[in-house]
């Protein structure tokens, strides 16, 4: 029996299980502190070194987007690219690193494309309508989650079943012919809880390539999300826990021209991806809950195939299998550690690579006000043999009001399957690079959060830094080699402010400064970035946001600038009564003419309109 097939048997039983239960469980057994899931230590806000963003679900529902990379792309420090609107190739940057650098899980799973060149996970096809918080932790996380984590962590958690029984409906149209829909049912119980649910998207989309250089073929989009979610609450306060989310999509998009602005124009190309991601956990305390035990199985698998004129031009598939222990035991009110072991298996195009890990964290609290952190992590790779890494964090709340936090770490990648493998013949080369070794960094920030005795306002202020060593690039003479590293620094700011009872307004401002070995500027990097929300819910049915973002001058691939840009978007929701819902929303109010990536265009002045119903 394949893990995959295991997997999707057991969320099965899982997720069917509680639907037969009849006692309801209170809202009060439900309800628990907020806690930054990425840090493997169930620590709180106040208490993580790590700088991290969180955009809840609340945060998802006021902006009202399709897309998660739009998302992730409202925190500061972080850089999103992507080919085009409406499914082109989607990526994220933490703090300057690269795509490939950037670890993206999935309710605790690894999602990245083993079979990609930098093993990154493309954002195009991630639909928030399963998703209830997203995590940004920033700098090296590699201490707390192994490879690929050179410049932070992207942690997805999807949506938790709500008390009782009941669900939601959704469906909208907009600009561009474009059709979303969904549905979803939940429901829990004393015994368990299952949340399932369906959404999907179809557009004739826009021109890949930029419409302004002539390109008037639209591009069309249309994908199918599925999501399963379920656990059964077992004697002893154990659980048993699995989730499934699985994205079928299809996108149009352009060809390569040699010449044209980006090298991209109008052409007949499409690409067919399918992503699987889902886990088996089982939750076991002993000791009176001071010893939390957790079992997980994972399993991820993701499938191109990219057609030209109708012919395949392009296939590629790579999966991987995560088996996690992790055990959490509080010695004392001041003293916690946790410590794990993990495998990951990881195959693409017929190669394999396989990563044994054992890890170990400490949490002190010497005082209430103060959380001091360690941690050590050793991964040996099949292939490029041991690679040990460490972290220290500190966070510090000298008041209610203030917190100064404050982390050191240090981060390593392991060479993509695809980069260990690949033979450039072109080159004269008859195997692959033996010499090639992971890529390592080494990270600090420092920064202080203020909040005022009310709760009516926020700020606060991070320094960064990194060093990149190592890193892999392709070349002439050796195929792909570490030929290159990178130095960032710079500074996030944010801050809120509750202006009435109805109003609030929000936003961060990011400077990066990043450079190559030689002092040149990275590509496609801006220098400042940053975004300012007004959010606004009176007394009565109508709420509604306007997001402004920002992005800077960044240098392209050919040496040349691209212009920076300003995007106005508006957002708004009228409740009929207390289940139905209608809403609506503006892009790009002021219809700005911008390019993300040299050549490729984004929509102008567009819009969608609602409704949504709760059962």
């Amino acid at each position: 029996m394949s893990y995959k097939t295991a997997l999707l048997g057991a969320a099965a039983i899982s997720i069917a299980m509680p639907a037969f239960a009849q006692t309801e469980q209170t809202e009060e057994s439900r309800l628990g502190p907020v806690i930054v899931e990425g840090s493997r230590l169930d620590q709180t806000a106040t208490e993580i070194g790590s700088s991290v963003s969180i955009i809840s679900e609340e945060d998802l529902e006021k902006l009202d987007l399709d897309f998660a990379i739009d998302a992730i792309a409202t925190a500061p420090g972080v850089t999103i690219n992507q080919n085009g609107s409406f499914g082109g190739s989607a990526s994220v940057r933490i703090r300057g690193a690269s795509s490939g650098q950037t670890l993206v899980l999935i309710d605790g799973v690894p999602v990245g494309d083993p079979s990609a060149t930098d093993g990154s996970f493309n954002f195009a096809f991630l639909d928030t309508a399963s998703i209830e918080r997203i995590e940004v932790l920033k700098g090296p996380q590699s201490t707390l989650w192994g490879s690929d984590a050179i410049g932070g962590v992207v942690s997805i958690t999807t949506k938790e079943p709500e008390p009782g029984f009941g669900g939601n409906a959704f469906a909208g149209y907009g600009s561009f012919n474009t059709l979303r829909g969904g549905a979803s049912v939940e429901g829990a119980n004393e015994t368990g809880d299952f949340r399932l649910s369906a959404s999907g998207i179809s557009t004739d989309g826009i021109s890949k390539a930029d419409e302004d250089n002539g390109n008037t073929e639209d591009d069309g989009y249309e994908s199918t999300t599925l999501s399963a979610k379920g656990g059964l609450n077992l004697p002893s306060n154990a659980r048993l826990e699995a989730t499934v989310l699985y994205t079928d999509a299809e996108s149009e998009y352009d060809s390569y021209s040699g010449g044209a602005q980006g090298n991209v124009a109008d052409g007949d190309e499409v690409t067919q991806n399918e992503t699987l991601a889902g886990n088996l956990s089982l939750q076991l305390p002993l000791f009176d809950d001071r010893l939390e035990n957790l079992f997980l199985v994972g399993y991820s698998d993701i499938t191109r195939e990219n057609f030209t004129n109708g012919a395949q031009s392009y296939f590629a598939e790579g999966d991987r299998s995560i088996f996690r222990y992790q055990g959490t035991f509080e010695i004392n009110d001041m003293n916690t550690v946790s410590f794990g072991a993990e495998r990951e298996e990881t195959t693409a195009n017929g190669e394999d690579a396989d990563t044994d890990s054992l890890f170990a964290l400490y949490e002190l609290k010497p005082v209430q006000s103060l959380t001091l952190t360690a941690g050590i992590r050793n991964d040996d790779d099949s292939r490029f043999g041991s690679e040990t890494t460490a972290r220290l964090a500190a966070a510090w709340n000298p008041t209610d009001q203030v917190t100064v936090r404050s982390s050191w770490g240090q981060g390593f990648k392991a060479p993509s399957i695809f980069q260990s493998t690949y033979i450039c013949t072109f080159c004269g080369l008859t195997e692959p690079n033996a010499n090639l070794k992971p890529e390592t960094s080494e990270a600090f920030d420092i920064g202080i959060e203020w909040r005022s005795a009310d709760g009516r306002a926020e700020a606060g202020i991070t320094y960064f830094g990194q060093d990149t060593e190592n890193l892999i690039d392709f070349s002439f003479t050796a195929g792909y080699d570490n030929i290159a590293k990178v130095e960032s620094k710079g500074v996030e700011l944010f801050g809120a402010y509750v202006l009435t009872d109805w109003l609030s307004v929000s936003g961060n401002y990011t400077v990066i400064d990043a450079e190559d070995g030689n002092g040149n500027e990275l590509s496609r990097l801006p220098e400042q970035s940053g975004n300012v929300t007004l959010a606004f819910d009176p007394d009565g049915p109508f709420s509604g946001a306007v997001l402004v973002r920002y992005n800077g001058d960044e240098a392209n691939t050919n040496g040349t600038t691209l212009d920076g840009w300003t995007r106005v978007d508006l957002t708004g929701r009228y409740a009929l009564n207390e289940s139905v819902e209608l809403y609506g929303r503006v892009e790009n109010l002021f219809d700005e003419d911008y390019q993300q990536i040299l050549g490729y265009g984004t929509p102008g002045l567009s819009g969608s309109v609602g409704i949504r119903l709760r059962y």
